[in-house]
């Protein structure tokens, strides 16, 4: 006996092994254009109609074949997240990724992360990116200055976000942290402490945000009449016993600090190892005010002095922001500054 031609269709959606725009207009009795535009929350499909298309799509693990939409609409529902694969440690690259994909879960864009060395040229994955269309858009950190990358993908007018801010005269989309701020209030932690020397452990001079850490520590500095100690050949980009090897050297000398700004927690770690290695006691000789994106540093000692900066809100912000940028927003509005909360003893 021959089956009918909805019996057909009804094998074929069995068997096929990926479903598809018809399977969905099958099994929700909907035509296919009104399947396709439930799946976008077109306006014109009624609320109800839109929910039963999304619940079935999420139930029969429907997927978009993004080269079709790319055929029919110039897009890759792609936004590329291009990262380097020395990113401190931390929790700092899983909270970012955790904190973009949440922002892209309800839409149609999907989160690739494309890493690459900080030894080799920054801008190749960006050109690859750019000049193959292989992405809508682009998350970038380690934000320079003066950042090629940034004027780059301004030049070839490609939707873009910044992890950190730029001093090249270029308006672009960006979300940072206030790391002035951050450094200005540590400093006035450690004086109402009693301290009087400090010491700064800083990112890397080429990047942006050691320039705004660097001047809201010199001028809180000023501002209590307090002195710098420089932290000895250093910076946050150096492995973990380079920095505990200079703490150690450091804090043995005539003068030490007996205040130090870490400027990320993961470091905050090799100092403490380094200051128990000179044979100083933190809380006693020496007192620490640390930024974290982990909040770990109260596991490891409670005498730390900290300020949590929020990766999983840079991720999601930069989300957001590059995709307003692809549909088309005005720059200016996708420009956002995390404050740094109230500095806080590690165990709270």
């Amino acid at each position: 006996m021959r089956k009918d031609n909805r019996q057909d269709e009804a094998d074929e959606t069995r068997h096929s092994e990926r479903p598809t725009l018809k399977t969905l207009a099958f099994m929700t009795g909907l035509g296919v254009t009104t399947v396709s535009r439930a799946l976008k929350d077109a306006p014109e499909i009624g609320a109800e109609t839109r929910k039963r298309v999304q619940m079935v799509a999420r139930q029969i693990g429907y997927r978009p074949n993004r080269a079709g939409v790319r055929l029919r609409t110039g897009k890759t529902n792609v936004i590329s997240l291009v990262l380097d694969t020395e990113e401190q440690i931390g929790g700092f690259v899983s909270d970012m990724i955790y904190g973009i994909s949440e922002a892209l879960a309800p839409t149609p864009y999907h989160l690739i992360v494309t890493p690459y060395s900080r030894n080799n040229d920054p801008l190749e994955p960006v050109r690859y990116i750019v000049e193959t269309g292989s992405a809508d858009g682009i998350i970038i950190s380690r934000t320079e200055p003066d950042d090629k990358r940034v004027r780059y993908m301004s030049e070839h007018g490609f939707p873009f976000a910044t992890h950190g801010r730029t001093r090249m005269g270029i308006e672009h989309p960006y979300h940072d942290f206030d790391n002035r701020a951050f450094a200005a209030e540590a400093v006035r932690t450690l004086a109402g402490l009693g301290r009087r020397r400090l010491a700064l452990l800083p990112p890397p001079p080429n990047l942006s945000y050691y320039h705004h850490m660097r001047e809201g520590f010199a001028e809180a500095l000023a501002e209590h009449g307090l002195s710098e100690i420089p932290f000895p050949a250093a910076t946050l980009d150096n492995s973990i016993d380079t920095i505990r090897a200079s703490t150690v050297d450091m804090m043995r000398r005539r003068g030490c600090p007996d205040g130090i700004v870490s400027g990320a927690g993961g470091a905050t770690f090799a100092l403490v190892a380094g200051i128990e290695d000179a044979g100083l006691q933190l809380g006693r000789e020496v007192d620490i005010v640390s930024k974290q994106s982990s909040r770990l540093l109260h596991l490891f000692r409670p005498q730390i002095y900290v300020v949590n900066e929020d990766v999983r809100l840079a991720g999601s912000e930069l989300a957001h922001a590059v995709m307003a940028r692809i549909a088309g927003a005005p720059v200016a509005s996708l420009q956002t500054v995390s404050r740094p909360g109230t500095v806080e003893r590690a165990h709270r």
